[in-house]
């Protein structure tokens, strides 16, 4: 089933890392949202996922975007716990939200994982202003691509906001 065009349902997260406070998507309306779906374990992760959302946090306007990472564990639990988790964070200098995703002690796969559709990591899903899910892939895309379809939503105004001024 494709949630494209539906409402992004929240995030159900264990914890947060790298911020003071608990994140909602519906917090972040009136912002596009790259969520990056990633284990520490991963390597395809590693090599081309983080980089790549760091690129976007560093390239955007977080007045625009917001990068939100989902540590979305779904094999190797007693590894990539929140303390090595910590660890990761401080040693590949990721500077955006971090959320861990909530553990389904029944089938493994974690809760916000299975809402999502997400079918491994590293997962990418672009959230428009209005908080619907343009885009979703699992896998890797070319940063051109993903910077055009970023730039895309960006422009994009809410036609709500715009009859108002």
């Amino acid at each position: 089933m494709s949630l494209i065009n539906n409402i992004a349902p929240e995030l159900i997260t264990s914890d947060w890392l790298n911020t003071d406070s608990v994140i909602s998507l519906q917090s972040l309306r009136g912002k596009v949202v790259f969520l990056h779906g990633f284990q520490m374990l991963c390597p395809a992760c590693v090599t081309h996922g983080l980089p790549q959302a760091s690129a976007v946090r560093n390239a955007f306007s977080q007045q625009d975007l917001a990068v939100i990472g989902l540590h979305t564990v779904f094999e190797h639990h007693h590894a990539m716990g929140k303390e090595a988790l910590k660890a990761f964070i401080h040693e590949y200098r990721l500077r955006f939200p971090i959320a861990i995703d909530m553990p389904d002690p029944v089938s493994g796969i974690p809760l916000s994982m299975q809402q999502f559709g997400l079918r491994g990591t590293p997962s990418i899903l672009l959230i428009d202003r209005q908080g619907h899910i343009r885009f979703h892939l699992f896998g890797h895309i070319d940063d051109l691509k993903l910077g055009c379809m970023l730039g895309q939503l960006v422009a994009e105004t809410d036609i709500t906001e715009a009859c108002r001024r």
